[in-house]
């Protein structure tokens, strides 16, 4: 789950991780309010949705006066703002933060996510802070300092003073560094994060260490751990369907194809993607229905599917072990009997009690194609794609 910055930065306030003055708005008047409140000028007013490249985008804008502030958060507020991460539908902005400015002197980077090859938490820092850090570890890797921390012994003095003086910080900022990256990876683990970033992470003409920017994601599957995290959920910046779908427990991923798919099992939903590409067509979801899933689920499942008006044709690919095949077929005949069905949609089924799941797709008086196994499913699909 991703939140937006002021949330990420109401968190580092709980934990004691040093942040700028600044309150969110929701429209025109509460950002003069909030720049009121500030007491001085300038204010920085940031677009807040759940993308990076705010700025380059035009949502971070500086104000210097109250004319520029109104004239700043008119443009911002209600804009689209299209960033490397929103895609070219861009998103919608809603709310923006109002900070106060600061005199920076020197940008850093900080973040930590888990490390998969190695079972650790990975602390990243950079003198190349504002930057790109995808860009700044494809051209000058040796400006990223890497510590990787085992989660049973915590990170250790040595790692944060390795950090620090990695990041050739001065004495008096070493003493401000290593307590606040001690409580940013409290943070981090006390929540089941899978990212904390800061970027940049500033230091100030007074000297002091902020937070300019933040960035937080949480581990969906640990969420029933965290039940007031779940607050902060923004489901304006979430897609449609997938709002939809994890109301039925559903794993489903929205995607820019034309063949929708239904699978059980995340391995077998990454294959029967890959088989929708070699047959010339493209996924238009990821759909993992669960090895659990009861008939209702798999209804849900296919309505949502066809929701999606992209969707030229549908691939059920099932392997009846815990999800039997006949309680797949029952769920796909009520699904299509309340949903008007106007694509073709091939289903293949192997496992137990598929010849029972055969008779009821045969029953039906449904226009379902049933496929004899993956290639002739393959086949199917290609000859969709090619229609």
């Amino acid at each position: 789950m991703k939140i937006h910055e002021y949330q990420a930065k109401e968190l580092f306030g709980k934990y004691g991780v040093p942040i700028p003055r600044g309150k969110v708005a929701f429209n025109v008047d509460q950002v003069k309010e909030a720049a009121a409140e500030l007491g001085r000028f300038p204010v920085v007013i940031k677009a807040q949705i759940h993308a990076g490249g705010r700025g380059k985008g035009g949502g971070v804008k500086l104000a210097r006066t109250e004319k520029e502030v109104a004239e700043v958060a008119s443009n911002i507020l209600g804009m689209t703002l299209v960033t490397h991460q929103t895609g070219p539908e861009g998103r919608l902005v809603r709310k923006v933060l109002v900070e106060e400015g600061l005199a920076i002197q020197k940008e850093l980077y900080l973040g930590m996510l888990p490390d998969r090859a190695t079972a650790k938490i990975v602390i990243m820092a950079s003198e190349a802070g504002g930057m790109d850090i995808e860009e700044v570890a494809a051209k000058t890797p040796e400006k990223i300092i890497k510590v990787f921390v085992d989660p049973l012994l915590g990170l250790q003095g040595f790692q944060a003073r390795q950090l620090a003086y990695g990041l050739n910080l001065q004495p008096e900022l070493v003493k401000l560094f290593i307590p606040m990256v001690n409580r940013i990876y409290k943070l981090f683990v006390d929540n089941d994060c899978s990212l904390v970033e800061i970027n940049p992470l500033v230091i100030t003409d007074d000297g002091k260490l902020l937070a300019l920017d933040a960035k937080m994601n949480f581990d969906d599957n640990a969420l029933f751990r965290h039940k007031d995290l779940l607050d902060y959920r923004d489901l304006d910046e979430e897609d449609p369907l997938e709002v939809e779908a994890s109301r039925y427990n559903l794993n489903y991923i929205k995607m820019d194809g034309n063949i929708g798919n239904m699978v059980n099992g995340a391995g077998l939903a990454m294959a029967t993607m890959d088989l929708i590409k070699l047959a010339g067509a493209e996924p238009a979801n990821f759909l993992d229905v669960g090895g659990g899933a009861s008939a209702e689920m798999v209804e849900n499942g296919f309505r949502i599917i066809l929701s999606d008006p992209n969707v030229k044709g549908v691939l059920i690919n099932i392997f009846g072990g815990i999800l039997r095949c006949d309680v797949l077929a029952q769920g796909v005949v009520e699904a299509a009997k309340k949903v008007d069905v106007k694509v073709p949609v091939v289903i293949r089924m192997e496992g137990t009690n598929v010849e029972q799941g055969r008779e009821i797709l045969k029953a039906s008086g449904l226009n379902l194609i049933v496929a004899k196994d993956l290639k002739d499913a393959a086949q199917k699909v290609a000859n969709i794609a090619k229609s």
